[in-house]
């Protein structure tokens, strides 16, 4: 379970991006990933439980996990660390191409949650749109779903847009709104107050449950 203090340190970090802030509260990153590490276990359990390709990929919670360190060589922005803990459950870990189910853990409101393949490799992403463009009928009635919709009002988002249909499709094609995405998922926000309840895993695993036929579908065009 998460607690507020898991927040609380969040929080800090945020407004103190130091490795000195950082080391001086080094045991409350500790606890706090301790949570995280039992909210994934919890996790993992629960998808297994209905997705078999997770299941059978063994995954460690702790291998789920992103690394809160951040990789700076490239960036403007020389902060050291990331202000919030994600988590990525798919088919073969998180190094994999394969879609699936995540949560993100961020103070004041910053949670959200959701699954699909998020920025895909080019390679990857023709392989999504094809897969749409051929399957279209069934894609529409998936993200129909009154499942879906109703944990996902937004629908299923792009992680950037083409301004014009992608090269080989015509504008006539009936999923070409879709095939400008550049990626597929959903997202759905979280308050404080939800995250540190007892019950916020199970909200997590109907979500997930909710979105899975669509992480099949894309990963289905993956190799799955």
């Amino acid at each position: 379970m998460i607690t507020q203090s898991t927040l609380s340190f969040l929080r800090g970090l945020k407004s103190t991006n130091t490795r000195a802030w950082f080391e001086e509260h080094r045991s409350e990153y500790q606890d706090a990933y301790g949570e995280v590490i039992g909210l994934t276990a919890e996790l993992l359990r629960e998808v297994c439980a209905f997705d078999p390709e997770v299941a059978a990929s063994g995954l460690d919670p702790k291998n789920c996990i992103m690394r809160i360190y951040r990789d700076v060589r490239f960036s403007k922005d020389k902060s050291p660390y990331k202000t919030n803990f994600f988590v990525f459950v798919n088919r073969g870990g998180r190094r994999s191409p394969f879609g699936g189910y995540y949560v993100h853990i961020g103070p004041e409101g910053e949670s959200f949650a959701g699954g699909g393949v998020y920025m895909p490799e080019s390679e990857a992403l023709g392989c999504l749109r094809a897969e749409i463009s051929g399957h279209f009928t069934e894609w529409h009635s998936i993200l129909s779903a009154e499942t879906f919709r109703s944990e996902f009002p937004e629908g299923v988002l792009p992680s950037g847009l083409l301004k014009r249909q992608p090269k080989g499709y015509e504008s006539s094609d009936p999923a070409l709104e879709y095939l400008k995405y550049k990626g597929y998922y959903t997202q759905r926000f979280f308050g404080d107050a939800e995250v540190t309840t007892p019950e916020f895993a199970g909200k997590l695993a109907a979500l997930f449950r909710s979105v899975q036929p669509m992480v099949d579908f894309l990963n289905r065009s993956l190799g799955g």
